[in-house]
């Protein structure tokens, strides 16, 4: 058990969090940031650990692989003045200051005056063994983040909310064509969403279909999906690119529940324009209080704000 109070813990090492800690470690907070193990489904450096090419992150023009992109960012903190500990959270606290965080198996009690949340969310998948060996290979859940790779290619994009929709519309501005593959008769998406997408001349629609196979383990690259009718069925093989899975999010929020504020889809809630949660002092940045955006750069962005929340609301009190 340890005696020492932290300034700052940040829990979580995406661009969040690690953005987080080079502020605070500017602002001589020394950060602790425990980045990880994925034991616990916290994964060192975030979901961009699997992103392949990342090309729309502002100063990398000739772009990045993911894992590049987040030890820079890793390194930077490091030299700023972070320290990090390689280990999952078990457990926290936060019904009293200092707050209490347990790292690894063992439980090691750290202390903080102030907590900054970046766990992050984990996007759904199918589930298919086929779709585990291509993820990043064609295989995405991200058409912001991926789409570009697929220039002019034949695409799929499986889901039937407004997440599809969106996917399914930005694809259509990029690709030759988009095919939407939903389990149902009807979406579950807005009704706007549903007319802007069905009246696309470049996406179809594939209704009461699900995905068996993804076609192309063998070649390490998406060839196609073997797909099931399940009115007759029947199955068939399409020809396609890559595969869009848009079936949702879940935030990395297990460890905070009973404690903060959650909206009805899970995401932590934090005052408009701040990320400030509803216990003070605990603050929350990246995908686990963003269900809309889901971007590095907007990740990045309220890391940053984190940190200055917490900056100065440890100044309010005297910290």
């Amino acid at each position: 058990m340890t005696t020492k109070v932290h300034s700052v813990l940040i829990i979580g090492s995406g661009p969040a969090g690690l953005t987080a800690a080079i502020y605070a470690a500017r602002a001589n907070l020394r950060p602790l940031v425990v980045e990880g193990f994925s034991a616990g489904g916290l994964i060192p450096g975030g979901q961009l650990m699997f992103t392949t090419e990342v090309e729309n992150y502002p100063g990398y023009p000739k772009g990045i692989t993911g894992q590049q992109m987040m030890a820079d960012f890793r390194e930077q903190a490091e030299r700023q003045g972070a320290e990090f500990i390689t280990d999952d959270v078990w457990g926290v606290e936060l019904g009293e200051r200092p707050f209490k965080v347990y790292v690894g198996e063992q439980r090691e009690l750290h202390l903080a005056k102030a907590v900054i949340i970046a766990t992050g969310a984990r996007a759904n998948y199918l589930g298919l063994p086929s779709e585990e060996a291509l993820k990043n290979k064609g295989v995405s859940a991200c058409a912001v983040c991926d789409g570009a790779l697929f220039r002019g290619k034949d695409v799929a994009v499986v889901g039937g909310g407004d997440t599809a929709m969106e996917e399914a519309h930005y694809l259509a501005g990029l690709c030759e064509s988009v095919t939407l593959i939903h389990r149902r008769d009807e979406f579950r998406a807005s009704q706007t969403m549903q007319r802007r997408v069905l009246a696309h001349p470049k996406i179809r629609v594939l209704y009461s279909h699900v995905v068996e196979e993804v076609l192309g383990v063998e070649e390490n690259t998406v060839r196609g999906l073997r797909v099931r009718d399940l009115k007759t069925d029947t199955t068939k093989d399409l020809t396609l690119g890559a595969m869009f899975v848009a079936i949702g999010h879940t935030p990395l929020t297990d460890l905070f529940k009973g404690q903060l504020e959650v909206h009805d889809n899970g995401y932590l809630k934090v005052e408009p324009g701040t990320t400030r949660t509803s216990v003070p002092g605990v603050f929350a940045a990246g995908d686990v209080a963003d269900h809309v955006y889901r971007q590095a750069v907007t990740a990045a962005g309220t890391g940053c704000m984190a940190a200055l929340d917490a900056e100065r609301w440890l100044g309010a009190q005297d910290d």
